[in-house]
């Protein structure tokens, strides 16, 4: 084969891999428009849209180099059409110098994950100072635990917040403003569940909502997985795979359904509604879209720079703040607090 030919060979390759990237992009940037049951492989190419995009860039950079300027419109015009999903992770913008001190509402979103069970009480009372530092007046708690030790978390947390209110036992509402009323929302089959509270703020009624939905049980099944293993078991790589593939399917399964009961429920909501918590699923999947209707990311919003709420080698954006457009955000952030598997996000919204 002469030079020309191997030249013309992997021309085409790159050709054949910018024409799949482009398409699988396109495809995954409105995978979340349809519900993942019976739509799943649709639905998981949501969460390689980083990877798709750095692909797509890296073919930008390949045919600049060869100067194939019809080529490279190809990868051009498919990262503009990701520039409005990019911005649910990243905002060029710097946030605005003394927004936070703006009137309004602060409230804040944490996963605790039950303040990994210490028994002192010191991981609850530190973040309690947090939210003291942070001037928050609305805090939205999931994988709560109410017992530290000898001590009754609800008790030490009064002083800052004295209005509760509680759903399933892990999901709690800590207001430092009148709790008018509250209810639980209860998913089948599962421990998940969410909440709302009618917040009275000087005579506005505020609905906030706070969600703990399906998690993805990998780390479960690798920790299962883990556990066979030292005990000498077989444990082969297509089983494991399998075992992530199924677990990671239903996930987003029962996510789906939780969220059509969720929304379903906010639209009836005769009060402006914000809408927090640990959704376990990232920006543009059919939970994020169908979480979010007509309401605004706060991030999108009036976020600055990277956001990632998970911590660990899975920095991903799980946890999220949305509000009515009737609401203006005013600062949208998170703290690198090391208590749980996930950061807090706070958020200031004019009312």
């Amino acid at each position: 084969m002469g030079k020309l030919a191997v030249y013309k060979y992997f021309s085409m390759m790159f050709l054949v891999a910018q024409i799949i990237a482009t398409v699988f992009t396109i495809v995954a940037l409105y995978g979340g428009d349809v519900s993942p049951i019976g739509h799943s492989a649709r639905a998981m190419l949501v969460y390689v849209l980083p990877l798709l995009i750095a692909i797509n860039v890296l073919l930008t950079v390949y045919w600049l180099i060869r100067r194939r300027w019809l080529f490279l419109l190809m990868p051009i015009v498919t990262i503009a059409c990701c520039i409005p999903y990019m911005g649910t992770l990243y905002q060029f913008r710097s946030l605005e110098k003394g927004a936070d001190g703006k009137a309004g509402l602060k409230i804040a979103t944490y996963n605790v994950a039950m303040f990994n069970r210490e028994t002192s009480g010191f991981m609850a009372q530190d973040i309690l100072a947090e939210m003291r530092r942070q001037k928050v007046d609305v805090l939205c708690i999931q994988e709560y635990s109410d017992v530290s030790g000898d001590k009754l978390n609800s008790v030490s947390y009064k002083e800052y917040f004295p209005y509760m209110a509680v759903g399933r036992e892990d999901m709690v509402i800590y207001s430092r403003y009148p709790i008018k009323k509250s209810d639980k929302i209860l998913f089948d089959y599962t421990n998940n569940s969410a909440m709302w509270a009618d917040i009275d703020i000087k005579g506005d009624v505020i609905r906030v909502y706070n969600v703990h939905l399906q998690t993805t049980g990998i780390n479960r099944t690798l920790h299962q997985a883990g556990k066979l293993m030292a005990q000498d078991y077989d444990v082969s790589s297509s089983r494991l795979l399998n075992a992530i593939f199924g677990n990671y399917t239903m996930g987003m399964m029962f996510r789906a359904s939780q969220a059509n009961i969720v929304a379903t429920d906010k639209r009836q909501s005769p009060h402006p509604a914000i809408l927090c918590g640990d959704f376990n699923d990232v920006p543009y999947s059919y939970v994020y879209n169908t979480m979010l209707g007509n309401m605004v990311d706060g991030f999108k919003e009036c976020g600055s720079g990277w956001m990632r709420t998970f911590r660990g080698k899975k920095a991903v954006r799980i946890d999220y703040i949305f509000h009515d457009a009737s609401l203006k955000g005013l600062t949208y952030y998170m703290s690198e607090m090391t208590y749980s598997d996930h950061y807090p996000v706070f958020m200031k919204v004019a009312l």
